[in-house]
């Protein structure tokens, strides 16, 4: 996964191989990483809010999802928002359904899916985070 990043995006270009099923990086703005997440059936990209302050967590998502419909549109689909109100924490994520871990021999293509995903993802919320 990170030989197939290299190149293509400065975003977890210094990420070393973890036994973790994530790697994050930050987002360019305290507290807000991307990360790439796999399981056993699928996979995500997310933007995950976590300054530490639930407040300030909340605050961020509330001014990213006012954003929701122009940061979708530059993503090209459909984002997951979750506030996890439950949590300190929120996130907005894509999923890569039905590839994952168990499906070792989709692993290219599943790779290749998460890092064009991400890439859309960080250009998506680009001009959202520098607002911040």
């Amino acid at each position: 996964m990170i030989e197939r990043i290299q190149g293509r995006t400065p975003l977890h270009a210094n990420i070393a191989p973890n036994k973790e099923n994530w790697i994050s990086t930050t987002a360019g703005k305290s507290g807000l990483s991307y990360s790439y997440v796999i399981r056993m059936k699928d996979a995500q990209v997310e933007l995950y809010i976590g300054t530490g302050e639930e407040e300030e967590n909340k605050k961020i998502f509330e001014r990213l999802y006012a954003c929701k419909d122009e940061v979708e549109k530059r993503f090209g689909s459909l984002l997951d928002r979750q506030r996890l109100d439950d949590k300190r924490a929120s996130r907005v994520r894509y999923v890569i359904e039905r590839l994952g871990l168990e499906n070792k021999e989709n692993w290219p293509e599943l790779q290749e899916q998460m890092v064009e995903a991400m890439i859309r993802l960080s250009n998506a919320f680009k001009l959202e985070i520098n607002r911040l």
